[in-house]
């Protein structure tokens, strides 16, 4: 067992009980969240958001997607802060739904984070294919798939370690992750057309039509999901020093970063390479659009010397987000709101084995199947499973906490309260409501629903077998508020 949430721990000592160690500094969080949100998302999703808004106005994909990362980024980070213990949205959720419904929020969410966490980090492994595939055009399907799963093996592996050592190679892999990206822009600046950047087709910003708002919402889509890490290290919350300031700023600070690299980097892609290019699916430029930058600008050597560089970032993506979500389970077994096995921790290395090893071998399936299937379904499909339990629920958290549990210390609170909250929603609501129609014949929302229905019925039978609500009595640990001032109930 590891110390209560919340319990001082010196850096770099034994921590009480065997739980986590506060290890991990601002620097450190925000490479962690900044190498998780890059990854080789972007370098993927350019072709993507070009064909979903037609032409190159698609820079409002990723601008929209800025501005909600950074509205539920201020929930995470008032959150995060005020609750800094390992397992991110488990924690808050079992806090602020816990007057109703007992446990069935906690349990949805690790219910539903054992599949979103693992299909994120697998749409990075298929990118990471898709990359190899330039500097080796003969890669056959076959061999892409076991160079997948040995990538995946080989997080894993590295994984399977101390967190002092794992802040270190973090940081290694944030400094190759800004250099790739850097590089590419540089070489998109020097060789930059207004002209191929600016010229839109005709009726690009019809507000009236149909067809804008499904592309928007498509956009909208792909720019979270291309920002999805900016809470990383709210996951990590008990091994992150003085998470009070530490977790609302690492946030804050890396989809800032991350929303100034995305846009100059999509508008100098944007200004080498003619957007048609990029929906033309037997072209480069289609599947390996940095390299096609490179390339066309530095030549072939400097393009396959990038390319190195991002199967890096895209490898420090995957890693990254594996170290986060693995907590996810192991919070939630402690408190008896998951399968016990996953609360034990590593004897040596203080780190949840079990948690780790199920999330890689649902990483390696998801990456199977993205072989098999187009990437912008499965980013529907893992984002609709994702938003209801995680997005809608935990904007709900942060209001209900404020009203139950008024004396929780708030290190950070979230600036102009409510407003962030409700453009978050906003825009979770857009995503959700469009996927049926951007991913026809793929039904997500359907199975986002349907996965939601068996966890219910699972969480049905689990509180049976542990005789907790609706079949005991409710629980209520308000842990993170201190004796001298009890919440509200």
């Amino acid at each position: 067992m590891s110390a209560g949430p919340g319990s001082p721990v010196v850096p770099g000592s034994a921590p009480p009980n065997g739980g986590f160690v506060r290890r991990v500094g601002l620097f450190q969080a925000t490479a962690i969240n900044m190498s998780q949100m890059c990854g080789i998302g972007p370098f993927v999703t350019i072709p993507l958001m070009v064909a979903a808004f037609g032409g190159p106005q698609a820079v409002i994909g990723f601008a929209a997607g800025a501005v909600l990362a950074l509205c539920d980024g201020l929930v995470w980070a008032e959150l995060g802060a005020a609750m800094p213990g390992s397992g991110g949205s488990y924690v808050y959720l079992r806090q602020a739904f816990q007057y109703r419904t007992g446990r069935l929020m906690p349990f949805l969410f690790v219910w539903t984070a054992m599949l979103f966490i693992p299909l994120i980090m697998s749409t990075g492994v298929v990118g990471f294919v898709q990359y190899l595939g330039y500097l080796a055009p003969g890669l056959g399907q076959t061999s892409g798939d076991l160079v997948g799963l040995g990538v995946i093996a080989l997080v894993v592996l590295l994984l399977w370690r101390g967190i002092e050592h794992i802040a270190r190679i973090t940081a290694v892999m944030w400094t190759v992750m800004i250099a790739s990206v850097l590089l590419v822009i540089a070489a998109a600046a020097g060789d930059f057309s207004p002209h191929l950047a600016f010229t839109y087709p005709a009726h690009a910003f019809d507000l009236t039509s149909d067809h804008f708002w499904l592309g928007f919402a498509a956009g909208l889509t792909i720019g979270i999901y291309d920002y999805l890490g900016y809470n990383t290290t709210a996951y990590m919350g008990a091994e992150i020093k003085d998470p009070g300031r530490v977790l609302p700023r690492s946030i804050i600070f890396s989809i800032l970063g991350i929303m100034a690299i995305y846009l100059l980097l999509q508008i100098g892609t944007l200004g080498v390479i003619d957007w048609h290019r990029m929906t033309n699916p037997g072209d480069i430029a289609s599947t390996s659009v940095a390299s096609a930058v490179l390339e066309k600008t530095w030549g072939k050597g400097a393009a396959d010397t990038v390319t190195v560089l991002i199967l890096i970032t895209a490898f420090a993506s995957v890693f990254t987000g594996l170290l986060g979500g693995s907590r996810v389970p192991y919070d939630a077994a402690r408190d008896r709101v998951f399968f016990r096995p996953y609360e034990k921790l590593h004897p040596k290395h203080r780190f949840p084995t079990l948690g780790l090893a199920t999330m890689g071998v649902i990483t390696a399936i998801g990456f199977l199947i993205g072989r098999h299937t187009d990437l912008a379904t499965l980013i529907q499909l893992l984002t609709t499973v994702m938003v209801i339990v995680q997005a809608l629920a935990q904007i709900v958290a942060l209001s209900v906490l404020r009203r139950r549990q008024p004396a929780l210390k708030r290190p950070y609170r979230m600036w102009l309260y409510p407003l962030p909250s409700i453009v978050a929603f906003a825009g979770w609501c857009v995503i959700y409501g469009y996927a049926d129609r951007n991913s026809p014949g793929r039904h997500p929302v359907e199975w986002s629903l349907a996965w939601l229905g068996l966890g219910c019925v699972a969480f049905v039978v689990w509180a049976r077998l542990e005789k907790v609500w609706p079949f005991g009595a409710k629980e209520i640990s308000e842990e993170y508020v201190t004796p001298e001032e009890p919440a509200v109930v």
